[in-house]
């Protein structure tokens, strides 16, 4: 009787939550919170159910490199969706991420904070928490699960279009190919990716190191794309990229035209692969805590992996390398086109018979993970 009742539950979260992610729930609390994180006052959004007991299960939502932050159209979509199905999320505001600063060392100490908010409440359960991460955010939120400092505290991690090869994902960035299995398939990327890419590493590029005003450029055109809203590639940007580009010295702005062309389409050449890949190196040199590979072998224990088909800004394949790097831990991947970095991707109409189905089922063994 016990397991039937579980599974009942279980059920009917999986549903109510499926059908808050396709319309606007309007049984939502949102609350800001103020979390200490290593000493610093730190803002965070709760969202639970509006008539609910004080015995929730909980998640910690991580956003990703992006403007919006925690505002992000799909994790707020996300967040509703799981209070809807009566969970409470809550979800720390990162401001160096916000600001397109690349800093994965910031990860665990956001989860830490907020999972001690969560324990002093009185909101949640006595019982293990769930973690989740989008983009940028999500390979560092599911290597959390094997640190010290929060692991005992963590029952369940979910990671949304998250990356996992630094190399295949500047590769992507720059020319839009991408390693599906044994093919290469080739997606326009999203220009917002190699503009925060050279945002933070084109100086640390040997032969770049006085091409400060160029990245610069970038993240002003990449915080203003955020702002705005709209896809990065639309011709809206345009005058912005004018403005921006006078902003750069002359003998560097072909250099700026490798990652902002004004005809928004990516130079998928032999040029853009090598800055890729020097990018790549400038990072882990710069930042070895990016790559997440050595962390994510430490994790045990299932762990929920959800990509865009068509996603522009990070591709599918990432999450498929995910599911080797985590060989420590038990990866379900799904890959569905009812979620995605820039816009939800159109497909025909015939299509949701399959895509809703496959999204309800990986929404649910998320779920039921806690």
């Amino acid at each position: 009787m016990v397991y039937l009742k579980v599974m009942s539950i279980r059920i009917q979260r999986t549903l109510a939550c499926t059908s808050a992610w396709f319309r606007t729930p309007h049984d939502v609390v949102e609350d800001e919170v103020m979390l200490d994180r290593d000493g610093t006052a730190a803002p965070a959004t709760l969202v639970r159910p509006r008539n609910s007991s004080r015995d929730l299960p909980a998640w910690v939502v991580m956003h990703g490199i992006s403007r919006p932050g925690r505002a992000h159209e799909q994790l707020v979509r996300f967040t509703r969706a799981l209070a809807h199905a009566g969970i409470a999320t809550i979800i720390p505001d990162v401001p160096e991420w916000r600001d397109l600063d690349l800093a994965p060392g910031l990860t665990t100490p956001s989860i830490a904070a907020a999972i001690q908010w969560l324990r002093g409440s009185g909101v949640v359960r006595d019982e293990p928490i769930g973690v989740v991460g989008f983009s940028f955010g999500a390979p560092h939120v599911i290597a959390a699960w094997a640190d010290a400092r929060v692991c005992d505290d963590i029952g369940a991690a979910c990671g949304f279009g998250g990356y996992c090869s630094m190399r295949r994902t500047f590769h992507f960035m720059m020319t839009g190919q991408h390693n599906a299995g044994s093919t290469t398939e080739y997606l326009r990327p999203d220009p917002y990716g190699r503009w925060i890419i050279a945002a933070n590493y084109l100086p640390f590029v040997p032969g770049h190191e006085d091409a400060t005003d160029v990245a610069e450029a970038l993240r002003t055109l990449a915080k203003h794309a955020g702002d705005v809203g709209a896809a990065s590639w639309d011709q809206v940007y345009g005058p912005k990229i004018d403005e921006v580009r006078r902003s750069v010295a002359e003998e560097r702005r072909t250099l700026f035209d490798l990652f902002a062309p004004r005809s928004g389409a990516p130079v998928a050449d032999a040029e853009a692969a090598a800055m890729g890949e020097q990018l790549e190196e400038a990072a882990r040199r710069t930042e070895p805590a990016i790559d997440p590979t050595p962390a994510l072998a430490e994790v045990t224990g299932t762990v929920h992996l959800i990509h865009g088909r068509r996603d522009h800004l990070i591709p599918y394949s990432e999450s498929e390398l995910l599911t080797s790097a985590l060989s420590g831990g038990t990866p379900r991947l799904t890959i569905t086109r009812l979620f995605g970095h820039s816009a939800q991707d159109p497909f025909p109409l015939f299509a949701s018979a399959v895509e809703i189905p496959r999204f309800t089922r990986a929404l649910g063994e998320v779920l039921a993970a806690l």
